[in-house]
């Protein structure tokens, strides 16, 4: 459980919390303040209200989601030949880097400031010190939720290894910084500084850490992943891929299992760590039924809400998307009664890619080889959720994200990808394919899969009923689908079955495959024949 002292409220625990930031101080500096104490400076600086339960509402204006246009990695000469440059990861000079930092800096030391000093990685031998410097004492707060807190004694002499700069309220100018809007995320590896710029949504800080971790962990031996993490009575570890909106969240925090974490895990030698120290769920319709854990961590004191809307009383209404669908709880991962405080486990059993499939025609369930594993991987199929990045549209948009999670690669695919089948091999894991978007018809005519029968299906998975069922193939796309499900009934597992018109799910699936085979050109040379030859194609 949160252990957070209200006795903390104003006293500074590091003596000196600009270090390594190139910040000089210029107004009042509150370091590694407790969620009470940021909770009643946001309130007192306006920042945000509280719910009727205590949590922290705040709105971010414009930007309600990442703004993926508006990273930048900086080209330097000992990291430039491993980065994979392009549209994920776009150029920016050493030069202009060095103006937009020096910029913000200046801005900063005209600001009262809020710092935090934090790890990310569970793993003590994997993880990295991080300093949080932010105009904002929620976005504090955020930080403070979704990394891990090291213990009072840690912080006297803590020296970070990144640095975040986090400006929301500054505006970069394209002309003198070389960035495309007045927003800016750009990461320096040699320099081990992030700089966040003219956004307040607070997502950018957690996956900008992300970013540097998909860095530094493979030369380790250590696959970083895009994934939920949870155990099973047995010590069983299941992993779930995915992007936001496709279930990681929900479906990891299960009172029968027990969570590690909901989003960014490595998986090495000794097992499966969580990167982070909280959660960050989408919680738009967020149902107090179907996901009690959840909402239990939403409707208390230390959570911090996003864009949620609440009644003149406080009273939260999660269906409310007036200001964005994308609407986020970030609370710490101890919110989960059946979380494990040590964010770590052993080699997973199972691994579960998630899509939520716009086009309805994805099987609800599927047993993948591990060609079929690795390809799958490495086409991240899902659909973008409306409002999860800046300008996605009102409609969920069908999309490929290579290792479901593009945004937040800094090297090649491959070179996860790799690393995962290996891994799959190595610890004999079984894999699956979990569609848990639309049935019985594309985005518009179907319906959303309900979570009691992906629920019942992971359950089959999991305990092992599936292992030993018996299955058919589907002729659009070759996954191996089970026969039958206890409690899953048989038009939903069989996806042509669940659509009145056959003739167009025919047309629809023939359309998917063609996008598939498109998406696949770029990797068909950088992968093994076993993996081509599973390789989905229109004809």
């Amino acid at each position: 459980m949160n252990t957070e002292p209200a006795a903390s409220t104003h006293r500074a625990i590091h003596a000196r919390p600009l270090d390594g930031t190139g910040v000089r101080a210029g107004h009042p500096v509150h370091a590694n303040l407790t969620a009470p104490a940021l909770t009643a400076l946001a309130l007192q600086r306006n920042e945000g209200t509280l719910s009727e339960d205590g949590a922290l509402m705040v709105r971010t204006g414009v930007h309600t989601g990442r703004s993926a246009q508006d990273k930048f990695v900086v080209d330097e000469p000992d990291s430039t030949a491993d980065v994979w440059w392009g549209k994920v990861n776009k150029t920016l000079s050493p030069e202009k880097f060095a103006l937009l930092a020096a910029r913000v800096r200046a801005y900063l030391q005209g600001q009262e400031l809020f710092t935090q000093d934090l790890y990310a990685g569970a793993d003590p031998a994997r993880r990295i010190r991080v300093r949080l410097v932010t105009t904002q004492a929620w976005s504090a707060q955020f930080a403070r939720n979704m990394f891990i807190r090291p213990p009072e004694a840690e912080l006297a002499d803590f020296v970070p290894d990144y640095v975040i700069l986090h400006a929301p309220h500054f505006h970069a100018d394209p002309a003198l910084d070389g960035v495309r809007t007045s927003t800016a995320i750009a990461l320096s590896f040699a320099q081990r500084l992030i700089v966040i710029a003219g956004t307040e949504y607070a997502g950018e800080i957690k996956k900008s850490i992300f970013t540097v971790m998909n860095w530094l962990l493979p030369p380790q031996g250590v696959l970083p992943m895009h994934c939920s993490a949870n155990i099973g009575p047995d010590g069983d570890v299941a992993l779930f891929f995915g992007l936001s909106g496709t279930g990681k969240t929900t479906l990891s925090s299960d009172p029968a299992r027990t969570l590690i974490g909901d989003d960014e895990h490595g998986w090495g030698p000794d097992g499966v760590f969580n990167v982070e120290g909280g959660c960050y769920a989408k919680v738009i319709n967020l149902s107090r039924e179907a996901e009690p854990e959840i909402w239990a961590a939403t409707h208390r004191f230390g959570a911090v809400l996003e864009n949620v809307v609440a009644n003149r009383h406080g009273r939260l209404d999660l269906a409310d998307q007036r200001l964005t669908e994308n609407t986020r709880s970030c609370y710490p991962v101890e919110f989960i009664p059946n979380a494990t405080p040590a964010g770590r486990g052993g080699q997973p059993k199972h691994v579960v890619m998630l899509a939520a499939d716009a086009f309805g025609v994805l099987p609800p369930i599927a047993r993948l080889t591990p060609a079929q594993a690795m390809y799958h991987f490495l086409s991240g199929y899902t659909a973008v959720v409306a409002g999860t990045e800046k300008d996605a549209g009102s409609e969920p948009q069908a999309t490929f994200s290579a290792c479901f999670g593009a945004p937040f690669l800094p090297r090649r695919p491959e070179v996860y990808g790799r690393m995962l089948a290996d891994l799959i091999a190595q610890h004999g894991a079984e894999c699956w394919l979990v569609n848990t978007g639309w049935s019985g018809g594309k985005y518009g005519v179907g319906s959303r899969m309900a979570i009691r029968h992906t629920r019942a299906l992971l359950r089959a998975a999991l305990d092992g009923t599936l292992v030993h069922a018996s299955y058919h193939r589907d002729p659009f796309f070759g996954l191996m689908i089970p026969d039958s499900v206890p409690g899953v009934p048989a038009t939903v597992l069989d996806p042509r079955a669940a659509w009145a018109d056959k003739a167009a799910y025919d047309a629809t699936a023939r359309e998917l495959l063609a996008r598939f085979e498109k998406n696949f050109e770029p990797f068909a040379h950088h992968v093994g024949e076993d993996v081509r030859a599973v390789a989905l194609k229109a004809a």
